[in-house]
């Protein structure tokens, strides 16, 4: 298929899925419910990817959001007969384990002549050393210090990439396109480019897609999810996904499908807007940066939300890394406490646990420990008053450190407290929790040059 020579006046773009453990109607739903050109899918987040590379390694085969083949599975007769084009960054740290599970699916259902691409070269993690040795520090973002002395303890390590791979792909003729670590807006920047021709160094018109797929990023949170005077929003059970309505110039509508519950309004659109902010004037993507300040927004009609005038500059010399290091492991359980005087026998509970364990030789320092009482208005602290008397609370009691098998020993004394505790504890339907690991973050920078994207397409 040749590059589209820019001749369409409207593309219809829609987001299903805001991240891994979305709504799988989500997506079912907007292929089924209304016209559509592209559905494109976000599944990534930066714990996201280390819970992917650790699956990966326990299982060549996982690595990718699974969902994402389970939900092709019931959509793909019908975006076949729509001729609705597939992309997402479903592919995680597995994208070819991804590709090979799509393709058993589409055998299995007898279709024919689907063209599944793979986008790869935002996994780094067997390169890191030769990058360090080169110069790269990969000194992190918010502390500045270097990654090479947790080189051993790093477990995921993956580039934002932007949306020229995903063009290429699309030009390629591609049906479906799974990326890795492909940023979120870039999966709906891609087809714009695409559609309708644009340079790639019309930095005004990537800032406006950018914009586009920003506000859809999270799915339903900008068409009255999550959303402030959310009385306002009508059958939220039935939340119309977001679609845009992307245009040559630019220019963009949000909306959603006729009929469908949910709201899209200014106010919606600028919620979802100032999410994951940080200087509006320029919002680093790995394909222009764009200029927040410059957007017009405006009500056109109900549920129709038009953007326009954005304004952009060239990306900049380095992409973001995101990685992730092992940092020992933690134990969290819980716990119901009801009647009189519940918080009082909370903290009782939490303070026999580490009275207990200290008995049996196993000490927990302050900093180690984790103690909240869901309740006591944890959430809203310093900002809301606490209730003076709940009738019940929910005791969550937990540490942290290097040694696993004193955290589990932890887990043994929790449900206990059911017996030999205060009266009125309850709900340990769960049993003994066992320890996990912690994964951190660990956010930094790589000269762009030195990121090579691949893109293969396969015909199934």
């Amino acid at each position: 298929m040749s590059k589209r020579d820019g001749k369409r006046d409207k593309v219809l773009i829609a987001n299903g899925q805001g991240f891994w453990g979305d709504s799988l109607l989500g997506p079912i739903r907007l292929v089924n419910e209304g016209p559509l050109d592209y559905l494109t899918l976000d599944y990534l987040a930066e714990v996201t990817m280390s819970i992917m590379q650790k699956l990966k390694s326990r299982d060549p085969k996982a690595g990718y959001a699974t969902d994402f083949v389970e939900m092709v599975d019931r959509v793909l007769p019908q975006c076949r007969a729509k001729g609705i084009k597939i992309v997402a960054n479903a592919g995680g740290v597995n994208p070819q384990a991804c590709r090979q599970a799509l393709a058993e699916v589409i055998r299995k259902q007898g279709i024919k002549g689907v063209k599944v691409a793979v986008v790869e070269g935002d996994d780094i993690l067997a390169d890191l050393p030769g990058l360090i040795a080169g110069g790269e520090a990969f000194k992190n973002m918010d502390s500045g210090e270097p990654l090479a002395p947790l080189l051993p303890k790093v477990k995921s390590a993956n580039v934002y990439i932007g949306a020229e791979p995903i063009v290429e792909a699309l030009r390629l003729g591609a049906d479906i396109v799974v990326t890795g670590r492909a940023t979120d807006p870039s999966v709906v920047v891609a087809p714009m480019i695409y559609e309708f021709g644009w340079d790639p160094k019309n930095y005004d018109l990537l800032a406006a897609a950018t914009v586009a797929g920003h506000i859809v990023e999270c799915g339903a949170q900008c068409t009255g999810g999550n959303y402030t005077h959310w009385r306002k929003v009508p059958d939220m059970a039935r939340i119309g996904y977001p679609i845009v309505e992307a245009h040559p110039d630019g220019s963009f509508v949000i909306t959603k499908h006729e009929g469908t519950g949910g709201l899209v309004t200014v106010e919606t659109v600028t919620s979802q807007l100032v999410y994951e902010m940080g200087d509006p004037k320029r919002y680093i993507t790995p394909d222009c940066v764009a200029d927040f300040t410059s957007i017009q927004i405006e009500q056109e009609g109900p549920n129709r939300v038009r953007i326009s005038g954005i304004k952009g500059a060239p990306p900049t010399p380095t992409l973001k890394v995101s990685c992730s290091f092992h940092e020992g492991y933690k134990i969290i359980g819980q716990l119901t406490i009801a009647g009189p005087e519940a918080v009082d026998k909370a903290r009782l509970c939490a303070d026999i646990v580490f009275d207990r364990l200290a008995l049996d030789g196993l000490h927990f320092a302050a900093e180690e420990r984790f103690v909240e009482i869901v309740g006591t208005n944890v959430c809203h602290a310093g900002i809301m008053a606490a209730p003076a008397e709940p009738a019940e609370v929910v005791l969550r009691i937990g540490a942290r450190g290097m040694d696993r098998n004193k955290l589990d020993r932890l887990g043994m004394e929790i449900v206990p407290l059911v017996t030999s505790g205060p009266p009125g504890v309850t709900g340990f339907a769960g049993g003994r929790p066992k320890a996990t690991d912690i994964i951190s973050y660990w956010p930094a920078l790589i000269d762009r040059n030195k990121v090579k994207t691949t893109v293969s397409v396969e015909e199934v």
